[in-house]
């Protein structure tokens, strides 16, 4: 990192000078790129911003106005800093039109009251500039070396985005392009607040270039992705402008995190590491704040906070353990089933590798939900994904994040009794899952992301940027084959308010709401939308 004039201030070749600021205090955090030693009042022309400028004053004018657009000049060539030694042309002080100029255009002015031997300062400050820049090629070297050694070991999208945190020093979100938070590091802070309302919060954030600094939030975005495809963001929540290391830091993750998914081709989905990540800390009593754990599992779309929480185990029933590339169908097959049946759970595997390797489905109903009829539902749909070769256990309901381990304890007990042949009443048929199966099947393909954003991503961020509910009153209107009357009273608002709504709409979506064909594409992005976050009654 490039030395600040308070840095260079520090130097002893520019203490001996006995340096004071007199202009422009507020600036001395600037950053010298070089230092230039100029005696003549013309020299803006030849510098390219970053300069330190070291000069006696003595082809300075004598005339305000010229001393003014002396310093308009550096100010606008983007000059760090002007230090003037006293004695040869100015005495005691600088002409109080310089100090005002330069206290007008914010750059700062040192005085050396002291002969000080300009070749001990450039050499001083050019010697702090090339050791900056050698130890930042060193950090770089070192961050390549790390993460080359978690790409060789396979690391997890949680340890890689845990390593970043440790070695940003900040919170740190890994997200899809639906803007469901994949993994997440708070960094020692708290997750809840990390994650709040975060869809919303991120949806804001649209920065121009793969890597960017977006100064309203303070976040550093680089895309993750390989082969002209990205399929997510890496964000670290920096809450200030980014040093080069960080930049470094965050793309190089970013590769890591693309060559991974791209080298595991046989792995889960990363929503399905996410969940069972979650899934797993919980039933191992690893958070230490139970808000901690509804906050991140609200992050990825399923609310655990004020509802009731059902414990819910799937095994094959062949011996022995199932597979791996069963287990990740098995817990594919699940989340399906789940989504479908408009159900909130975690999904994911637990104990993988291991000879109780299972899919565990952590069930969050809302109160007035019927347990038993969610159950059948998933478990016929989950029937006709597997063949029938699939036992599906409950636990008891629970009220707490607390309790959830012993839900899922009681669950493992029926299941295991279930395998051996008496758990028949287990087992269920199921129709065709039809479109919203598809969906969900191909939620996590880029193409398939990048259609919902395409179709709906305008009407999503006014949504978020307005409070609005425009995407709920697109839903009804089609929900409703296209019928306004019957949309807006399910909407409970009256005729002339609903048609207003869908004008709105059609402004925000520049699209004809009576065109068949825009409307189907609408409906089939809407039910997309469903499928790559939970929604609930």
């Amino acid at each position: 990192m490039l030395p600040t004039l308070d840095d260079v201030l520090q130097l002893d070749a520019v203490r001996r000078g006995q340096p004071r600021v007199v202009a422009g205090a507020d600036r001395t955090g600037n950053r010298i790129r070089w230092v230039h030693v100029a005696e003549v009042d013309d020299i803006a022309h030849l510098l390219h911003g970053g300069e330190l400028v070291l000069t006696t004053g003595i082809a300075l004018p004598d005339d305000p106005g010229r001393l003014r657009a002396y310093i308009a000049e550096l100010a606008e060539v983007g000059v760090s800093g002007l230090m003037v030694e006293l004695g040869r042309r100015y005495a005691r002080a600088l002409p109080a039109a310089l100090t005002a100029a330069a206290e007008h255009h914010g750059l700062p002015v040192v005085v050396l009251a002291h002969e000080p031997v300009f070749v001990d300062i450039t050499e001083s400050v050019h010697a702090r500039i090339v050791q900056d820049q050698f130890a930042e090629l060193r950090a770089s070297e070192r961050l390549h070396e790390i993460f080359t050694q978690l790409s060789v070991e396979g690391a997890s999208t949680d340890e890689v985005v845990r390593q970043v945190a440790a070695l940003a020093g900040y919170p740190v979100v890994l997200e899809n392009l639906s803007h469901r938070v994949l993994a997440a590091d708070a960094g020692g802070g708290d997750p809840a607040r990390l994650l709040s309302a975060w869809e919303t919060r991120s949806r804001a954030v649209r920065p121009e270039r793969r890597t960017a600094y977006d100064a309203s939030s303070g976040w550093l975005v680089t895309a993750v992705g390989a082969r002209g495809e990205d399929w997510g963001r890496l964000i670290v929540v920096l809450g200030s402008s980014p040093t080069a290391r960080d930049t470094v830091l965050i793309e190089r993750a970013a590769t890591t995190l693309a060559l991974g998914r791209l080298l595991d081709r046989h792995a889960e989905s990363l929503e399905r590491q996410a969940h069972g990540t979650i899934l797993t800390r919980i039933l191992a009593h690893s958070y230490s704040d139970p808000h901690e754990a509804a906050a991140r599992a609200r992050a990825l779309g399923v609310p655990l906070s004020g509802r009731r929480l059902l414990g819910v185990v799937l095994r094959r029933r062949t011996p022995p353990a199932t597979a791996a590339p069963e287990l990740a169908e098995l817990a594919e097959a699940a989340a399906a089933a789940c989504k479908n049946a408009r159900l909130a759970a975690l999904v994911g595997i637990l104990d993988e590798g291991g000879p109780q390797a299972r899919v565990g489905v952590l069930a969050s109903l809302p109160a007035r939900a019927d347990a038993e009829t969610a159950l059948a539902e998933v478990a016929t749909r989950v029937r006709a994904r597997t063949g029938g070769d699939c036992v599906m256990a409950a636990g008891s309901l629970v009220d707490s994040v607390r309790d959830v381990r012993r839900s899922f304890q009681e669950a493992e007990q029926v299941a295991d009794v279930a395998c051996r042949g008496s758990g028949a009443r287990l087992f269920y048929r199921l129709p065709d899952l039809r479109l919203r199966g598809l969906l969900h099947l191909l939620r996590d393909d880029v193409r398939m992301q990048t259609f919902v954003e395409r179709e709906l991503g305008r009407l999503l961020e006014y949504d978020a940027q307005h409070g609005s509910d425009l995407t709920r009153m697109l839903e009804l209107y089609l929900d409703a084959g296209r019928n306004k009357a019957v949309a807006a009273q399910r909407a409970h608002l009256s005729r002339p308010a609903f048609y207003q709504r869908l004008h709105r709409i059609e402004r925000v979506l520049d699209a004809d709401l009576d065109d068949v064909e825009s409307c189907v594409s609408f409906h089939v992005a809407l039910l997309a939308l469903s499928s790559v976050r939970w929604e609930h009654p």
